[in-house]
């Protein structure tokens, strides 16, 4: 096995435990591989060692990579800012969106679908930690947020997403986390079925599969630190 299949092993064994630690299955959380910045030789490793959805950040990125690697079997999630003026591109790139933030990226999301008929799954970022570095909707105007989107016919929301601040203890993104699940919860009891919670990355992903996470990010715990280009 390769250094990168070796390591994404060591990441699906630490999701179970944590999994299996809060007592979910380990299958209900999805591990979303970030292959921003690696070059297609190291993605087709991860692939070639179990990675099933891999995510970028750059559009343009993107453009280049997933014609090559391609989409049959494998899932391609923006996890990165999206621009408006890149919602063109969306649909033949990515499956899931995790980084919308406004009601205008929606819609335009939204304008795009109709011209295809098709239908983009979204997350809805939320800056849970009121954190003037990172993008996403106050979680107070959360609400107001899910009923706009919610009338567009060509957006379907699936969940919430979150950027904890960096720390080097995990522990410190416990409280992010919690946060962010409890505003789920009440959020979901007011008639929204939001199932996905995107959260954790390389340096937190077991405490956040511990607070409910859904989807964690990992790249630089699968590629190593960004080495490869």
């Amino acid at each position: 096995m390769s250094d990168i299949s070796n390591r994404l092993a060591t990441v699906r064994h630490k999701i179970r435990v944590a999994a299996e630690k809060s007592g979910r299955p380990p299958e209900d959380v999805s591990l979303v591989v970030v292959s921003k910045t690696m070059g297609v030789d190291h993605i087709r490793e991860a692939v070639e060692g179990g990675a099933v959805i891999l995510g970028e950040s750059r559009i343009q990125e993107a453009r280049e990579k997933v014609p090559i690697i391609g989409r049959d079997k494998l899932q391609w999630h923006l996890v990165g800012h999206l621009q408006q003026n890149k919602v063109k591109y969306i649909f033949e790139l990515f499956d899931l969106i995790h980084s919308v933030d406004s009601v205008d990226l929606a819609r335009e999301i939204d304008r795009r679908g109709a011209l295809r008929g098709e239908s983009m799954g979204i997350l809805l970022q939320v800056n849970i930690a009121h954190d003037p570095a990172k993008f996403g909707v106050d979680p107070e105007e959360l609400p107001e947020l899910l009923r706009e989107i919610s009338q567009f016919k060509n957006v379907s929301i699936k969940g919430l997403m979150a950027i904890s601040p960096f720390s080097v203890d995990p522990e410190d993104s416990r409280p992010h986390y919690q946060a962010l699940r409890e505003l789920r919860d009440r959020v979901t009891a007011k008639d929204f079925d939001l199932k996905e919670l995107s959260m954790g990355m390389s340096n937190d992903f077991e405490v956040a599969v511990e607070e409910g996470s859904t989807m964690v990010r990992v790249g630089s715990a699968i590629f190593g630190e960004r080495k490869y280009v």
